[in-house]
This record gives C-alpha cells, structure tokens and sequence, in this order.
C-alpha cells in the first residue's frame, strides 16, 4: 500500500466520521457524537494509527544503553555510558540527497520573489565551496557534486544545521499540501507567490486565513456552524495531518544507528553491536560480497578506497544512498558516507546529565506572537522575521514566534524560562558565580571562542563519514560544530515524532520471537 493510498484511506475514514455518521457515546456524559442534533460534538473515533510520511522508516522505541562502546582514546569522556529510553520515532530510510535539497531550492526560487528576497534563496542554498583544499585538487567537487546529475542520489552536504532544520520546516509544508490535495481537500495551486503559500501551522491555527486552495471541506456537524456547505478546513483533531518533520535527536540518532532490535533475545539484548552492524569487522561476511567494506570510510593514512582494480568500498567522498547493506530497522549510511546533524546542543557531559526518558539538551520554549506589529491578534507574516544575528527565523506566510516569557511562567512548575540549552551546564547554576550577582551578558562557564570553542550554538553531529578513521563509525562517539557552519563530511537526515501506540502494528505481541537477520545485501538504485 503506497504512502497516498493509505491517507486515501484514513482521510475517507475520517469524512465518513465528521459527517454525521454516529454510534459511539461519551462515556461520561452519554451523548453521541458527531450528531448534529445534540450540538455537533465531533471525534475520530475509527482512527487507526498514524501513517509514516514519505521517506521515514518506523524505529520503535525502547531502553539503550547510550554512550561509548569504544575505547576512549581521546579521553573527552564526552560519551559516558548511561541507560536511557527513547519512545518510538520515524527516520528517514538514507540521507537527504542532493536532489531532495535542489527540489527545496527550486520551489523558494519559484515562490518568493528573486528581486525582492533574495536573501531567501540564497540563505538556502549549499556552500559548494566546503570542496577545496588548499593542498588538494577537488575543483571537480566544488562545480558538479550537488548538481551534476552523476550525484542527484549522493548525501548533499555543505548545509549548516540552521540550514537543515529549515529543510525539515519546508518539507513538513509540503507534505501536508500534498495531502490535502490527494484527498481532495486542496486544489493543486502552482502559482504560490511569496506569504501566499501554503503553511500548515497557519492553516490549523487561523482556520480561514487560507483559503486560496480549497476545494471541499468536510462536514461540520456543529448546527450554528460558520462554513456552511463549503465544509470546514481540516482540524488536527482529525488525524489527516502529520507532525513536524525535524532533525532526530542525538538519542533517537544513536538507538537507530545500533539497531540492536537484531540481537534482541526476548527482554534483553545479546552481544549488543559496535558498529550498525552485528560483529567488529568492517568487512561483509555474506560469501558473495565477502570482503567487500560495509561502509565507506579512511581505511588509514592516504587509503580512501582501495586499490585500483578492486576498489573495495568504491568511494574517494561520498557514495550513493542505499549503495552500502542497511541495519535492522532498514536504515541505509548510519555509519560512512557522511556523518549527520542531530538536534542536540552540545555539552561534555551530555548525555549524564540529562533526563533519561528522551534525553534531549536545547529546548527554547516559544509562543506565537499574537501582537505582532501591535495589530493584537495573531497575523501572519509578510515579510522574513529575522534572528538577532540577521538569520531568516520565518518565512513570509508563516505565523511570527516569540520565546516564551518569565511573567506568564510565574505559576508553573515544569519550566518557567524560555531558553534552557544551558541548563544546569553553563547556567549561572552550574557556575562559580552562583552566589554572586552577574551582568546579564557577561558569558559563565562557556566562553566561546575566547577560552572554549563550546556555546549554546554548538550542536552535535553524529557518525564517521568517508573522511574518517573507523574509530567515528560507532553511533556512540560524537563531535560538535558550530550550527551556521557547514563542511564537506556533514549531511542530515529527518525525523518525527510517533503518536500514539509505541508498536509497529498497535497490537501487543505475546512472547513475539526475536527477528533473524538477513543476509547482507548491496542495495542500488536502479
């Protein structure tokens, strides 16, 4: 079943509900729902689980251990073994390639208007540039990887993290229009321009603001309902549309890299792996590919794939996508290739000093700006909103953000700030100076770039990449870069959040029989 069959169906499903179709009552107050006879109350009350979007593989969740497997030479004990649960998640099968990335490209250039935003476009773009060498010739790279057609199913990189989590945004966008419109909700518009764009956050939270791709809502079963025949736009309370695409974090990255799910015995993990593969070798045991590199990597000083005649794992830089075997949850390039952005802000300790249930360092608390421009209501913007550091933090079409406020926060319990990437490890805290009255600004533990090249702006990217020792292809080393940096070895891939039921099917297996590993494989595209 493709991805637009079952939306086909879960949508279907959901008209089928909102219509007016009854039979099941509120336990508490005995009324039915979706009856418009008793004031239109209206659930989804045959959703059957959420659907993964384009791309993105199921990773169901569970305990790890995170942290090092490798002896730590570098003695950073930045890695430190700790037990944690991540719940279930999606991930994308492989990296997001250059050809992903140029279709991103294509639709800002054809949308926002080149002479009026150009910063638009050209914040997006990759730096190509990452290629040279001072002492290498790579001229070749710089001019042809990310758009010679030989490299459309290649890893792109050359994009910060700024840069990928911008991605993820746009794809989230596009993924939902294109729901709508398969369901035919949406009309196909091609002639977006500039704020008038599709964006799901606005179309879920200013219903009636877009309106210029509709076509048939669903029925409201509410009787003093407002839209009359037309329908009603899509509520998130239906099920149709998805979450946010977004970077995994550095835990989810790593459960999924290991995937142990193979060495499972039951409750209890069995000769847990090194690498994203079962043993210590680099080479693939499988006697037709026998020898033959399981990832591409620096094999040692000047070896980057072999000797000529046999070049063993194929690749001087990157390789294709889904060139090398997948690990057991069917994920392509955990480890070689290139290594990947997770969304995490780095610190030493991390991740000792985090929650272990989803543990995860840089949450900045926001809110929607409902004054924005004093106009007292939440409007959506017509211009780019801009960072402190001129960065793009919105788009035209979008709905303006603030952090959240100390005042409004007064009364809770669970956080009262916005900004907590630095929490407990480099807040005034966690300093010597937490006794003492320090000017806001004045930098604490982490001076950046005068005593520590360690900030709130450093986040971790995970995996060896075919620059690197085999030493960095186990999922439990990590490395940092600033976020608006970007280089020749660093690509991402995308995540999101699963739902509801943390099982595969929704169903709690008895004793299920722990899953046998296939043999290897290489994969290509055809």
């Amino acid at each position: 079943m493709n991805f637009r069959t079952v939306f086909s169906s879960l949508a279907f499903a959901a008209v089928i509900i909102l219509s007016g179709c009854s039979g099941s009552s509120s336990n508490t107050t005995g009324w039915e729902y979706n009856e418009s006879d008793n004031g239109g109350f209206s659930i989804n009350d045959r959703f059957d689980g959420m659907e993964a979007g384009p791309g993105l593989v199921f990773v169901e969740g569970g305990t790890f251990t995170m942290g090092r497997v490798e002896e730590d030479f570098y003695k950073d004990w930045n890695n430190i073994p700790r037990q944690v649960t991540v719940q279930s998640f999606y991930i994308d099968e492989n990296e997001v390639t250059n050809v992903d990335y140029r279709e991103y490209l294509y639709w800002l250039k054809r949308v926002f208007d080149y002479d009026y935003y150009p910063e638009i476009y050209n914040s997006a773009r990759p730096d190509t540039l990452v290629w040279r060498d001072k002492l290498s010739y790579n001229e070749a790279m710089v001019e042809n990887y990310f758009r010679y057609p030989a490299y459309n199913f290649y890893p792109v990189v050359g994009v910060s993290w700024i840069q990928a989590m911008k991605y993820c945004s746009w794809r989230t966008d596009r993924v939902n229009e294109q729901i709508l419109i398969d369901e035919g909700i949406f009309n196909e518009f091609p002639d977006q321009q500039d704020a008038d764009h599709f964006n799901t956050e606005v179309y879920l939270y200013k219903p009636g603001e877009y309106t210029q791709q509709n076509r048939k809502g669903l029925r409201d079963n509410n009787p003093n309902s407002a839209y009359g025949k037309e329908g009603r736009p899509v509520r998130l309370e239906d099920g149709i549309l998805l979450p946010k695409y977004r970077l995994p974090t550095e835990a989810e990255w790593e459960y999924a890299a290991y995937g142990n799910i193979g060495a499972r015995k039951y409750n209890r993990v069995v000769e847990g792996n090194k690498y994203t593969w079962s043993g210590g070798s680099m080479r693939n045991p499988d006697k037709n590919e026998r020898g033959n590199m399981l990832a591409n990597f620096k094999r040692g000083r000047g070896d980057y794939m072999g000797l000529g005649g046999w070049l063993n794992d194929q690749a001087q830089y990157t390789m294709q996508v889904k060139f090398y075997p997948p690990n057991d949850f069917g994920l392509y390039d955990m480890a070689g290739n290139v290594a990947e952005w997770v969304l995490d802000v780095y610190r030493p300790l991390s991740p000792e000093d985090m929650t272990d249930l989803n543990p995860f360092r840089g949450n900045q608390f926001t809110a929607f700006d409902k004054d924005y421009q004093g106009i007292g209501a939440l409007e959506v913007l017509q211009e780019p909103q801009y960072d402190d550091d001129s960065t793009i933090a919105r788009l035209p079409g979008e709905l303006p953000v603030r952090p959240v406020t100390e005042e409004e926060n007064l009364n809770r319990r669970n956080y009262k700030y916005s900004d907590y990437r630095d929490y407990l490890d480099g807040d005034k805290e966690s300093s010597i100076y937490y006794d003492q009255e320090v000017p806001e600004g004045d930098a604490l533990m982490y001076d950046y770039a005068q005593t520590t090249l360690i900030g709130n702006t450093s986040r971790v990217y995970k995996g060896g990449s075919w620059k690197d020792r085999a030493y960095w292809l186990s999922p439990g080393t990590r490395r940092h870069l600033e976020e608006d940096q970007a280089t020749d070895y660093i690509g991402f891939r995308c995540a999101m959040d699963k739902l509801g039921f943390q099982n595969a099917d929704e169903e709690r297996e008895e004793d299920p029989e722990p899953p046998k590993r296939d043999k290897f494989e290489r994969y290509r595209y055809n």
